[in-house]
């Protein structure tokens, strides 16, 4: 078979069987370092080969107009123009019912590219599908600003009436006399001990009454995320209704966190008090110091790896270890992501809150007649009603922020992580009526 000048390789050798000069096809204009030497036929004796860079350069069309042939065997001769646009690997198959280009997953056809996965399916305040950390947060937030009724009317509420109980503790039954002995340097040891036993009692006191309001907040705002979650209407009656039945199990599971954490704390500063008391010394305090340290890191891991067992309680209307042990293999894997997100939520929460709350403060030490330098000393003597009540209506504020936002977080963390692991995401869709066949109804889309 004989070289076609149009696609004859650059440099190369003549045909088997032809002698050079022999006769053979029309000859084509001459070489541009000889014009009476043909441009594809190779170099007579005596003569210079010629470079291959020049003519394979000359040969080629303009860089990006290159097409495959689509006619008949030959390729395209020299001094033709290249074949038109058309069905081909040039230009996109034409559209239609039973090509490729009528089908509407390919985004009008081949040469137009893959424009990438349809979007999830969105009923509600988050997209059905894995989330990232700012969708998350921006769940918590739409929940508040789409059904703020709901959520400002139970966080107010809890919040009003924890603080009511607060203010009247404080002011009524709670002896803070004791804790001015904190303040005075000239008190003894057993003044300053009584002085720290009243102080860590009145403050368990606030704590734990604190910590119902926090349950009972979590408990409804739990269920009003879920439904946001769905796109469906919720009220604090609804709301109410379902989480009912399991408020007093919330109340047990967070007390029975408690008691874990204090219960590690314990065991870990347990040795270096019993060194402190037999042998005394700086190693005895080194050594409590340690221990403490390592329990609240224990602590701290189990604490993020139970993190979603408030939510696994409320919307599986599991029991306390059931639920803690679902929280458990949810976060595995996943412990320092889930760990990042409520972090940064909780600083978030807090630092909007205390934008409200040290103000307050601030003011109620004002009115309170001991100027603002009495914000400094309020850990000890007797608190006055009107610095209560005014710092209290700060803490009602800063409360009705703080709760919708670390609940919601908590939720949709849970609501990702199954979504992640047990495809939820197509429960979901069939809840909120998504048609199956609709975008983003795809395990994990």
């Amino acid at each position: 078979m004989k070289d076609t000048p149009g696609w004859a390789s650059p440099g190369s050798a003549p045909s088997e069987g032809q002698e050079p000069g022999a006769a053979g096809p029309a000859e084509p204009a001459g070489r541009a370092d000889d014009p009476e030497q043909p441009a594809d036929r190779p170099p007579q004796p005596g003569q210079a080969p010629q470079d291959p860079g020049v003519q394979w350069s000359k040969d080629q069309p303009p860089a990006g107009q290159w097409s495959a042939p689509t006619g008949g065997p030959g390729p395209t001769g020299p001094g033709q123009a290249p074949p038109p646009a058309g069905p081909g690997w040039g230009a996109p198959p034409p559209a239609g019912p039973g090509g490729p280009g009528g089908h509407p997953g390919w985004g009008g056809g081949w040469g137009s590219g893959w424009g990438g996965p349809p979007p999830a399916a969105k009923p509600g305040v988050i997209p059905l599908r894995p989330l990232g950390v700012g969708e998350i947060l921006d769940g918590a937030v739409s929940t508040m600003r789409t059904y703020w009724r709901t959520v400002l009317g139970i966080a107010l509420t809890v919040a009003v009436l924890t603080e009511i109980v607060v203010v009247l503790l404080q002011g009524l039954v709670l002896d803070n006399s004791s804790t001015e002995a904190l303040n005075d340097p000239s008190a003894t040891l057993s003044e300053l001990t009584d002085a720290m036993g009243d102080a860590l009692f009145n403050s368990g006191v606030v704590f734990l009454v604190t910590l119902v309001g926090t349950v009972a907040a979590t408990a409804l705002l739990t269920t009003v995320t879920s439904r946001a979650v769905l796109g469906r209407p919720v009220t604090t009656a609804d709301a109410w209704r379902d989480a009912r039945p399991q408020i007093v199990k919330l109340f047990g599971l967070i007390c029975l966190l408690l008691l874990i954490t204090a219960g590690l704390i314990t065991a870990g500063a347990l040795p270096g008090i019993l060194v402190s008391v037999a042998a005394g010394g700086e190693v005895g305090i080194a050594l409590t110091v340690l221990g403490v340290i390592c329990a609240g890191v224990l602590a701290l891991w189990l604490m993020i790896r139970f993190s979603l067992a408030s939510p696994t309680l409320m919307l599986e209307k599991q029991g306390i270890v059931k639920a803690m042990s679902r929280s458990a293999k949810l976060v595995r894997g996943s412990w320092w992501r889930v760990f990042g997100i409520q972090l940064l939520a909780t600083i978030i929460a807090n630092v909007v809150a205390s934008i409200i709350v040290i103000p307050f403060t601030f003011l109620a030490s004002a009115l309170s007649g001991d100027g603002a330098t009495g914000f400094l000393n309020t850990a000890g003597g007797d608190l006055g009603w009107t610095f209560l009540i005014v710092s209290g209506i700060g803490s009602v504020i800063g409360a009705m922020i703080t709760f919708p936002i670390t609940a919601g977080v908590t939720v949709l963390l849970y609501i990702d992580q199954r979504i992640r692991r047990e495809a939820l995401d197509l429960e979901l869709a069939r809840a909120a009526g998504v048609p199956a066949d609709s975008p983003g109804t795809t395990p994990g889309s």
